[in-house]
């Protein structure tokens, strides 16, 4: 179950972006975006490859200037000097940065040498970052040696040696194993807890709904949604849901179903499956005998709980496979 912390209203945007946009050539990969990131919360940022998240993370953190728009931090106008706040940022990206070469300790005190840390501090810090996070026993081995979840814990910690205000991760559980994941989806929640806001991005809509306060969704670089999770559910709530697979093509006869049952609707996902909504419980024995009577067999019923899923696909016109599938496939590439 998603956390639950109090966010204040009063105080101003801890970032706030204003028409933000970034070109390559005649590609506009961020096209005149705005949100706020306001003062402890869990931002997420979601959307499928290419839709512009990675490039927003760039400009937010310094490391690509916007052709337009405004970027402050904490009140500040970084959007020519990304330096003003880089103390108050912390980053994890989606692959790791840190030196295979190093073990899990040096690497800890490598960056926070680079944030000015004296040693002193900096190897109080690396000791308890290696405990929190459970890598005590691999304090000691070479980073490169390490699994993928005990590499991503690590680089999580290496963004934080410094104990930012903000914490940017990019695509955090892709790439690792189930319970990997969880332990990092824990951590966030510990660290936000701790008072970290956090700004994220993700494929995984499940992993968005359990940790976010607020999320946006990006499509081909423009904003097509930003609302609280509880605001974005909140036209689901009372709807009812069914997933139908069936031995037939159901995309012959999608006008016969939608006039037969008009209080129904059908989303047909592909020719053997689709999803059937409505305001009322579905029955689904008339459902059956009408496909029946068209040479359809149904192979399988279930009932499906709305979820964010559903807004996903709903307000970008995405299917929602398509984010797992993504990442899927980035997990296999690593």
């Amino acid at each position: 179950m998603k956390h639950q912390i109090q966010i204040s209203n009063n105080d101003e945007p801890l970032i706030e972006v204003v028409n933000l946009t970034k070109r390559f050539d005649n590609l506009t990969a961020v096209d005149n975006i705005s949100f706020t990131l306001n003062n402890g919360e869990i931002f997420g940022f979601l959307g499928p490859n290419g839709a512009g998240k990675t490039t927003t993370i760039r400009m937010l953190i310094g490391l690509s200037r916007p052709d337009s728009g405004t970027i402050k931090v904490a009140g500040k106008d970084c959007t020519g000097n990304p330096k003003a706040a880089q103390h108050l940022i912390g980053v994890v990206p989606d692959e790791s940065n840190l030196y295979p070469e190093l073990t899990g300790f040096d690497n800890l005190c490598f960056c926070g040498a680079l944030y000015g840390m004296s040693k002193t501090e900096r190897i109080e810090r690396a000791n308890k970052l290696l405990k929190t996070f459970g890598l005590t026993e691999a304090a000691n081995r070479k980073f490169g040696g390490y699994s993928k979840g005990m590499k991503r814990k690590l680089t999580i910690a290496a963004g934080i040696i410094h104990r930012p205000q903000i914490l940017f991760l990019d695509e955090p559980t892709t790439g690792i194993d189930v319970a990997s994941a969880r332990q990092v989806r824990q951590l966030i929640s510990s660290l936000n807890n701790s008072g970290t806001t956090i700004f994220l991005t993700t494929h995984y809509i499940e992993d968005a709904e359990r940790l976010c306060h607020r999320i946006s969704f990006i499509v081909k670089g423009k904003i097509a949604k930003t609302d609280s999770v509880k605001n974005l559910l909140q036209p689901l709530l009372g709807r009812y849901v069914m997933l139908v697979s069936a031995s037939g093509n159901i995309m012959d006869i999608s006008r016969q179903l939608s006039s037969s049952f008009s209080d129904y609707t059908f989303n047909i996902t592909s020719p053997e499956h689709m999803r059937v909504e409505a305001n009322h419980q579905i029955n689904l024995v008339h459902i059956v005998k009408f496909l029946q009577e068209h040479g359809i067999d149904v192979t399988e019923a279930k009932k499906s709980i709305p979820s964010m899923e559903d807004v996903f696909v709903s307000i970008t016109g995405i299917e929602a496979n398509i984010l797992k599938k993504e990442a899927d496939k980035k997990r296999k590439s690593e």
